[in-house]
C-alpha cells in the first residue's frame, strides 16, 4: 500500500458515509413522518460526527505529505490530493462538538421551517434560526482563521472554492446597476403584445408528473440511478448513482412544476454524468456550485425555454393535457415561458428578475454573518430590499424571507452562486452551441444527446480536476464574463422578440 493508496481507501469510506446521510436528508425532506424527526437529528448528528472524524483523521497530514512527494502519480491523482488537502484544511478547523450542535440546530430550524412557512410565522421560527445564524458564524470564524478569510468568505468557500465575496460584490453592483433599467425595457416591449389568453386547468398532479418524466428522459435523465418526487422546497439529493429530485405541483398552474423538474434535471445530469473512476473521491465531486448550477438553469433557462425547446415540447404539453386554442400553440408558450414580471417568489422569478432575488439574499446573509444587523429586523429589511430591487410590496413573510429553506438548513454562503450560475450557464452554452451547431437543432427535436454529449466531455465528466476558473476558461476560452450573460438577455428579451 501506498500513502496515495490508503487516502484513497479512507476516502472511498467516507464517500460512503456521505451517501447514507444524502440518503437519510432526501428522506427527511420527502417522506419522513413528523414523529421520527427528534431521532433523525439524532442519527444524522451522529454520522455528521463520524464523517467528521474520519476527515480529521490524524494519519492524513502524514499521508498527504507522502503521497504529494510520489512523483508517479497522474493528473487525476495530483488533483485529487489537491481536493483531499482543501477538505481536509477545512474539516480540521471545526471541532467536533460544533459540528454536532450545527446538525442538531439545522434539524431542529429545518423542521420548524415547514411549520413556519406555512403559517407565515417569523417569530415562530427566530429562536431556532438564531441558533443555526450563532453556530455558523462559530464556524465562519473558525474556518475564516484557518483559511486567512473573513467568517463570509469562509461559509462562501464551502460551496465555491476559491470565491470571495470582493469578487461577487463587483459582479453582482453590476447587475444590480444594468437590471432595473433593463427590466423596464423588457417590461415596455412585451406590454405592446396582445394579452394572452391563459391556460385554463384544473392540471391534474398526476397528469404533471407523466409529462415531468416523460421530458426528464428526453433531457437524458437515467432512472435506472435516480427517481421523481414531491418536497415543500424542489431540490436534487441522494447520493452516488441514486440521484434523487423532487418539484411541487400546482393543479392551477402545470408550467412552474415542469420547469422546476427540467431545472433539477440539470443538477441530476451533471451527478450522474461525474467521472465513474473517481465518484468516491473528492476529484470525483462537482466541482463548485456556481458550476452545478450553470447545469441546472443551463438546461431550464438556457435550454428549456428556448423557441426550438418549446416546438418541441408544447404539442406534448397539449396531448397531456387535452390544451386547444392560440394558447397552446408553441410561438404563445414561448412568450408565457419568457414572460417578465416582477415577483415574490425566487423559485417562480423569470430570468431577467431572478438575479435580484439573490443580491437580496446575498447582502442580507452578509450583513447578518457579519453581526451587522439583528436577525430580528430580517422581515423588515427582505421587505425593503424587495421593494427597492424589484419594486413589489412583500404581503406576508411566507411570500419574504420564509420561502427559502437554505438558512434554517445551514446553507449560509450558497445563495450568490446561482447567480453566479446563471452567468456561466449563459457562457457555457454559448460555447457549446458555437462548438457543435447541431445542439438547438437537437433540442428542438427532443434529442438532448448533442448537448448532454458536449457537456459530459467538457464539464461533467471532469469532476473537479480543474479549479473552477480553469474549468471554464478550458470550456468556453475565457474566464467568467457577465457580458455573455447580459448579451444573452438583451438578444432573447428584446432583440429576438
Amino acid at each position: 500500500m501506498t500513502a496515495y493508496s490508503d487516502l484513497a481507501a479512507h476516502f472511498g469510506r467516507i464517500s460512503a458515509l456521505s451517501n447514507a446521510v444524502g440518503i437519510l436528508q432526501w428522506d427527511s425532506d420527502v417522506m419522513m413522518p413528523k414523529g421520527a424527526a427528534e431521532t433523525r437529528a439524532e442519527s444524522m448528528a451522529l454520522l455528521q460526527v463520524l464523517r467528521h472524524g474520519m476527515v480529521t483523521d490524524a494519519r492524513i497530514g502524514d499521508w498527504l505529505a507522502k503521497a504529494e512527494s510520489d512523483g508517479s502519480l497522474g493528473a487525476w491523482e495530483k488533483a485529487n490530493l489537491r481536493e483531499i488537502r482543501r477538505v481536509w484544511t477545512v474539516d480540521t478547523a471545526l471541532p467536533a462538538d460544533l459540528v454536532e450542535a450545527s446538525s442538531k440546530a439545522v434539524s431542529a430550524c429545518e423542521m420548524r421551517w415547514r411549520q413556519a412557512r406555512a403559517e407565515s410565522d417569523f417569530a415562530g421560527l427566530l429562536p431556532y434560526l438564531a441558533e443555526v445564524l450563532n453556530l455558523q458564524r462559530q464556524i465562519g470564524r473558525a474556518k475564516g482563521e484557518k483559511l486567512g478569510l473573513s467568517p463570509y468568505d469562509a461559509l462562501l468557500n464551502d460551496y465555491e472554492p476559491g470565491g470571495s465575496s470582493a469578487k461577487i460584490d463587483a459582479l453582482f453592483d453590476d447587475l444590480a446597476d444594468f437590471l432595473p433599467g433593463f427590466t423596464q425595457e423588457v417590461v415596455a416591449v412585451q406590454a405592446r403584445r396582445p394579452a394572452q389568453e391563459p391556460l385554463a386547468g384544473p392540471f391534474a398532479t398526476e397528469t404533471q408528473r407523466a409529462l415531468g418524466l416523460r421530458l426528464m428522459a428526453a433531457l437524458g435523465y437515467d432512472f435506472e440511478r435516480g427517481r421523481l418526487d414531491i418536497s415543500t422546497h424542489p431540490f436534487c439529493g441522494g447520493a452516488d448513482n441514486d440521484v434523487r429530485i423532487t418539484t411541487r405541483y400546482d393543479e392551477a398552474d402545470f408550467t412552474k412544476a415542469l420547469m422546476g423538474v427540467l431545472h433539477e434535471t440539470g443538477h441530476a445530469l451533471y451527478e450522474q454524468g461525474r467521472p465513474q473512476g473517481y465518484l468516491n473521491q473528492p476529484v470525483g465531486a462537482a466541482r463548485s456550485m456556481s458550476i452545478h448550477e450553470s447545469q441546472s438553469l443551463l438546461m431550464e433557462m438556457q435550454a428549456c425555454r428556448s423557441r426550438q425547446f418549446l416546438a418541441f415540447a408544447t404539442p406534448l404539453m397539449r396531448e397531456s393535457f387535452g390544451g386547444a386554442g392560440p394558447a397552446w400553440e408553441s410561438e404563445a408558450m414561448w412568450r408565457r415561458y419568457t414572460r417578465v414580471e416582477p415577483g415574490f417568489i425566487r423559485v417562480d422569478a423569470d430570468e431577467v428578475t431572478y438575479p435580484a432575488h439573490i443580491i437580496l439574499r446575498y447582502r442580507l446573509e452578509k450583513a447578518l454573518i457579519a453581526d451587522a444587523m439583528p436577525l430580528a429586523e430580517l422581515p423588515a429589511a427582505w421587505n425593503d430590499g424587495m421593494k427597492s430591487l424589484l419594486g413589489v410590496t412583500v404581503p406576508d413573510d411566507r411570500r419574504g424571507c420564509l420561502q427559502d429553506i437554505h438558512w434554517p438548513s445551514g446553507g449560509w454562503g450558497y445563495f450568490p452562486t446561482y447567480s453566479l450560475g446563471a452567468m456561466t450557464a449563459a457562457q457555457i452554452f454559448d460555447a457549446a452551441t458555437r462548438a457543435e451547431p447541431g445542439i438547438l437543432p437537437g433540442i428542438g427535436k427532443g434529442d438532448f444527446s448533442p448537448l448532454v454529449g458536449w457537456l459530459r466531455a467538457n464539464i461533467h465528466g471532469k469532476g473537479s480536476l480543474l479549479p473552477t476558473d480553469a474549468l471554464l476558461t478550458e470550456a468556453t476560452g475565457r474566464p467568467l464574463d457577465a457580458a455573455v450573460f447580459k448579451a444573452h438577455l438583451r438578444r432573447r428579451y428584446v432583440e429576438e422578440v
